[in-house]
């Protein structure tokens, strides 16, 4: 594609668009673009941020991030789940036909054996079609047609995981990219951060950002989470002059197979995020004076429903002064050891084909499904890896991978034994429980206790709730 954020605009069902330069919102003066659609009828909404070096990177990014959310909807509107259980389905397909719930990350005390909604995906070594419960599949509940089964949905349905290009390859590379970088940090940041400071960084684009930063009065911190299949780290900056306070929680992450590549990527989402988290969460005053007809559409439609705690939660943020939030925000800053730059692993290998192939060789073992969307010239892809961990802190989501990494360092949050009272079962299949040494549980009052105050941090309320609502 010659002009790929004009290529993702053009692939969009017919509806309302916009694109916002919300560079005006914080003082980095890293581009970043935030991209609206709203479908024809005002009964469907997308949105998506972009950032980069450049302005032309940051509007394909954030044209990107929408087609990746609005395609994929669009096109699993028009396909009936199946409803059935996983034995059933099983007896019909075959095993290898059917991906195994307690292989996909459930929450502690999940039931899986009970009927369930169930979409297509393929499998990308072969080709062959591999049935998921549709919550995997799908960013949005309501992406999926028919709503859900009868106990509701196993898990609350996420857009991590998702990827756009113009090649199927390029889209599922990115989607990888996204669950390593997920997989990577799950239980290594925010409340639960291991302080590992990256040092010595010697990347020039990378000083360079780090520099205009630092004039601004930006105090940044780069962390390294994970190198098992991707240098994954994440990047925080202290401000004593955050404006408005949200802008403090601002965290970029990253993930890549090269070390210049990750850091790079993982500082200018910092940049990103303090922008966004502006925009969508700072004074209205502010959006009303630098995008006064974006509001104005926004105010006209009514909010969807929220999730309690994080609008409740989020609420309360904002009436937080900068040195309240910072203190609040405590484990972020937390510094417990140092690695060196020089030490992380180093790639050459360039291009979405590479990336894959590489992606492809580190994950050996592990299966590769991709639910798929194609409009003109535009790929998307929803891409899962069962095994690959997301969301324990957030939605008590944990399998064993995860689970082993908080036993090793000894965390009070899991342990092996019979479960009971808060102590909840996590969900593995027998061969996974047989290596982590028998039944295990996760104690979801101590997650609770854990995040505390830093819920927004996981899961945020729609933008201008905490606003419109307050």
């Amino acid at each position: 594609m010659t002009d790929p954020a004009a290529a993702y605009r053009a692939a969009l069902p017919d509806g309302w668009t916009t694109e916002l330069d919300l560079r005006g919102y914080d003082r980095t003066g890293v581009p970043v673009v935030a991209t609206v659609w709203r479908s024809a009828d005002g009964t469907r909404s997308g949105h998506g941020v972009g950032y980069g070096a450049t302005e032309a990177a940051a509007a394909t990014g954030a044209w990107g991030e929408l087609a990746e959310q609005v395609l994929l909807d669009d096109a699993l509107l028009h396909v009936e789940p199946r409803t059935a259980t996983h034995r059933e389905l099983v007896a019909e397909r075959g095993a290898d036909r059917v991906a195994d719930p307690r292989t996909l990350v459930l929450p502690a005390g999940a039931d899986p054996d009970r009927p369930l909604r169930w979409l297509p995906t393929t499998r990308w070594a072969t080709g062959e079609e591999v049935l998921v419960p549709a919550e995997f599949v799908a960013p949005h509940a309501g992406g999926i047609a028919g709503g859900p089964p009868p106990g509701g949905w196993l898990v609350t349905p996420i857009t991590n995981g998702m990827g756009a290009g113009d090649t199927a390859e390029r889209a599922v590379a990115h989607g990888i990219g996204e669950l390593l970088q997920r997989d990577g940090d799950t239980v290594d940041f925010r409340a639960l951060d291991t302080g590992r400071v990256v040092t010595g960084i010697d990347d020039p684009q990378t000083v360079a950002l780090l520099d205009a930063l630092s004039a601004v009065g930006l105090d940044v911190t780069v962390k390294l989470d994970s190198t098992e299949f991707a240098v994954v780290v994440h990047a925080v900056a202290r401000d004593a002059a955050a404006d408005p306070p949200v802008v403090l929680s601002a965290v970029g992450e990253a993930a890549a197979p090269d070390r210049a590549e990750a850091v790079r990527k993982a500082v200018l989402e910092l940049a990103s995020s303090r922008a966004r988290r502006a925009f969508a969460f700072g004074p209205l005053d502010r959006v009303r004076a630098l995008h006064p007809d974006y509001l104005a559409a926004e105010l006209a439609v009514p909010l969807p429903p929220q999730e309690e705690r994080a609008l409740a939660e989020m609420t309360a943020w904002d009436g937080l002064s900068t040195a309240q939030l910072d203190q609040l925000l405590a484990p972020m800053w937390r510094r417990s050891s140092e690695v060196a730059f020089a030490d992380l692993p180093t790639s050459a290998v360039t291009g979405p084909t590479d990336t894959l192939a590489l992606y492809r060789e580190r994950l050996a073992g592990f299966d590769l499904l991709v639910a798929p969307a194609r409009v003109g010239d535009v790929h998307v892809a929803k891409v899962l890896v069962p095994g690959l961990e997301v969301e324990t802190l957030s939605y008590g989501r944990i399998g064993e991978r995860v689970l082993r990494r908080l036993l090793d360092r000894g965390s009070d949050l899991v342990g092996l034994g019979a479960p009971s009272g808060d102590r909840r079962p996590v969900v593995l299949t027998p061969e996974a429980t047989e290596r982590v040494g028998g039944p295990a549980w996760l104690d979801v009052a101590a997650v609770a206790r854990t995040v505390g105050d830093l819920y927004p941090l996981y899961r945020e309320p729609t933008r201008h709730a905490p606003q419109r609502l307050g």
